[in-house]
């Protein structure tokens, strides 16, 4: 589902991913080879200065559309159509039970009507768009719909972005439905396709850390905390006199001091997994469950040395670093070294990407 899009229903023309977060814009573009398989023509980022984007809220337009215009330059990339994603906290969804068989302006009438009860403010300051996902177990006869609301003033300014780079956005998403998205292929890879297996993905981003516990398609538990890679940023500016932009461009490029291993990355690592095993206890305690089958873990911080191990070693699960692109054929224009470094950190731009072969 998107608040925006152009083409549904038809075949999607090419199209790029490109997310935009509080630390960077990323941007990935898909292809299919002639038996089917996906293929990674090209990925890209390009980092933002703290303050840029603050809650998901663009705070300084100018500089963040001048970040889009060079990831998409450097990319090499034709394409001008876009996928991009609202943040989950600025969007309202609600799952509701309708009628099976309503015409679509019938079904339009019936959203509207229920999403008046959800949404606490005006529906003209709404951008509001709803998909079925299936027939209702409880009732036959009826099916779930989702429906999505953000103001529009936030629709806007992604909207915004996008054509200020020169680009047409064809499709608006939600951040953690891109995220889902591009799981499912990873999913579906493990043993036994992954048949209810309990996967607890962690998307470790700058601030936040958001845990999500999937079952084959269906979400079982979602979470976000306030923790991520920001605070290592913050322990090297302050460690090293560094300015916190320095401190990040280093912690990236690995330019750092011959202690900081001991000194603050290991401490850290150590942090992060007990925060990770404080988290999956909070979901044991709120949930009938008391075991999850694999840990993933995605976002910039995912790749950390000694994480994924220390991870197992406090959760005592089976832990794996997510890699969206795994399987894929790489086009001649992807860098393996690059994409070995920084593929979990492109969980939500592959799963916008991937929007162009779903219908």
């Amino acid at each position: 589902m998107g608040f925006l899009d152009r083409f549904l229903g038809q075949k999607h023309p090419q199209m790029m991913g490109l997310d935009i977060s509080s630390s960077s814009v990323k941007l990935v573009e898909l292809g299919q080879s002639s038996s089917g398989e996906l293929v990674l023509e090209r990925l890209s980022s390009e980092p933002f200065e703290k303050g840029w984007i603050v809650d998901g809220q663009i705070e300084k337009f100018d500089e963040v559309a001048d970040a889009v215009r060079r990831v998409v330059a450097r990319s090499g990339t034709r394409t001008r159509h876009v996928v991009m994603a609202m943040p989950a906290a600025a969007v309202i969804t609600k799952r509701i039970v309708l009628p099976a068989g309503l015409r679509e302006e019938e079904m339009e009438l019936q959203v509207e009507t229920e999403a008046h009860q959800y949404i606490p403010f005006s529906l003209d300051e709404v951008s509001l768009d709803f998909c079925v996902i299936g027939p209702n177990s409880n009732s036959a006869g009826d099916v779930d719909v989702l429906i999505a609301a953000s103001r529009k003033d936030r629709v806007q300014d992604r909207q915004g972005l996008a054509e200020a780079a020169g680009l047409t956005p064809v499709v608006l998403d939600i951040e953690s439905h891109a995220s889902r998205l591009a799981m499912t292929r990873l999913v579906a890879a493990l043993p036994d396709q992954g048949k209810d297996a309990l996967v607890a993905l962690f998307e470790i981003g700058a601030d936040t850390t958001s845990l999500k516990v999937l079952r084959e398609d269906e979400l079982l538990y979602d979470r976000d905390q306030s923790f991520g890679g920001a605070q290592l940023t913050q322990l090297i500016s302050r460690q090293y006199g560094f300015s916190y932009e320095e401190a990040e461009q280093k912690k990236l490029s690995g330019d750092l001091p011959e202690d900081y291993g001991p000194t603050l990355l290991t401490p850290f690592v150590d942090s992060l997994a007990h925060e990770i095993g404080r988290a999956l206890q909070y979901f044991f305690t709120s949930t009938p469950h008391h075991k999850v089958h694999y840990v993933m873990l995605a976002g910039g911080a995912a790749s950390m040395t000694g994480l994924r191990e220390r991870v197992k070693d406090v959760t005592g699960f089976a832990s794996r670093v997510v890699n969206p692109f795994e399987n894929m054929k790489l086009g001649p224009a992807v860098r393996e070294a690059k994409l070995k470094r920084e593929a979990p950190s492109y969980l939500t731009a592959c799963g916008l990407a991937m929007r162009r072969f779903v219908q």
